[in-house]
């Protein structure tokens, strides 16, 4: 049996005038080497010849379709568009590989796929009947048939066979993921949405707040008269009484110069008639 050596490194204990410490030091272990596994290295070979003839099938379609497009169409228009005749079965192709555990889906992708490689031969063998003559075109548009169909015995031979129910329950499978995934932008819509609202909501209730009110300054009520011992200095805190309070004792008796002062001290149009109130408190008091 063929083995093949590998070294790693452990930690052993090492004694040194009586003193035990744990050190590295190499191990080399022997491991068996396993058989050379044939069938996957023959799979891997024809997988190679499947991109190489897929390379070669898709230049020699773009060169031929994209010569025959030419003589309408300038030339870098005409080879790109060349090149979506191979891209297209080709994606479908990959397509088909992807859903192989759905085959309602695969169906779809292989339909397309084969669709699309029609229509690339018939471009492919316009071109060559054109040129050269029918055994030409009939010769060209072979290449595509060939690297389309030895793709799709690969395909084939890779993809695992299910039975009706194992395809079920992988559908189902898939479609709890899929509602799992979709739920994250549906969830994201909806929190911007509230947010929305809400902001809106805030918004309304603070215009309503401060020009619906015939008197904002809940100060002003019977049970907050105005008190002449006592002034508030905090001006985050100011209030239309205390602004009021200000102006009086800076000798602004006048009705409106009071209002304009109070405005301008709360940042904010103040109430005619709750300046009025207060000024008719002061007046009493003093």
């Amino acid at each position: 049996m063929k083995t093949r050596r590998i070294t790693r490194e452990r930690l052993v204990p090492h004694t040194v005038d009586g003193k035990t410490r744990m050190v590295p030091d190499d191990e080399h272990i022997d491991l068996p080497v396993p058989p050379r596994d044939w069938d996957q290295i023959g799979l891997n070979v024809v997988t190679g010849i499947v991109a190489l003839a897929l390379l070669g099938c898709m230049g020699f379609s773009t060169a031929s379709i994209g010569d025959l497009l030419a003589r309408v169409t300038p030339a870098p228009a005409a080879y790109g568009a060349a090149a979506l005749f191979d891209l297209a079965w080709i994606g479908c192709s990959i397509i088909e590989w992807l859903a192989r555990y759905a085959p309602a889906r695969a169906a779809k992708a292989r339909a397309g796929g084969y669709l699309a490689l029609a229509v690339a031969m018939g471009a492919v063998a316009s071109h060559g009947w054109i040129v050269g003559g029918v055994a030409t075109g009939l010769v060209g548009a072979a290449a595509s048939g060939l690297a389309k169909g030895l793709w799709a015995i690969v395909l084939d031979y890779q993809a695992a066979p299910l039975s009706k129910r194992d395809a079920a329950y992988f559908e189902q499978e898939l479609s709890e993921a899929a509602v799992e995934l979709a739920r994250i932008p549906v969830r994201r819509r909806v929190i911007r949405a509230r947010a929305l609202v809400e902001g809106e909501r805030r918004a309304l209730e603070t215009d309503s707040g401060s020009t619906g009110s015939a008197d904002p300054d809940q100060s002003g009520q019977a049970a907050d008269d105005p008190d002449a011992t006592i002034l508030t200095l905090d001006p985050n805190a100011l209030t239309t009484k205390d602004a009021v309070r200000i102006a009086w004792d800076a000798d602004i008796r006048e009705r409106d110069a009071v209002v304009r002062y109070v405005s301008k001290a709360m940042g904010k149009a103040a109430s005619p008639d709750t300046v009025d109130r207060y000024l008719r408190a002061l007046k009493v008091a003093g």
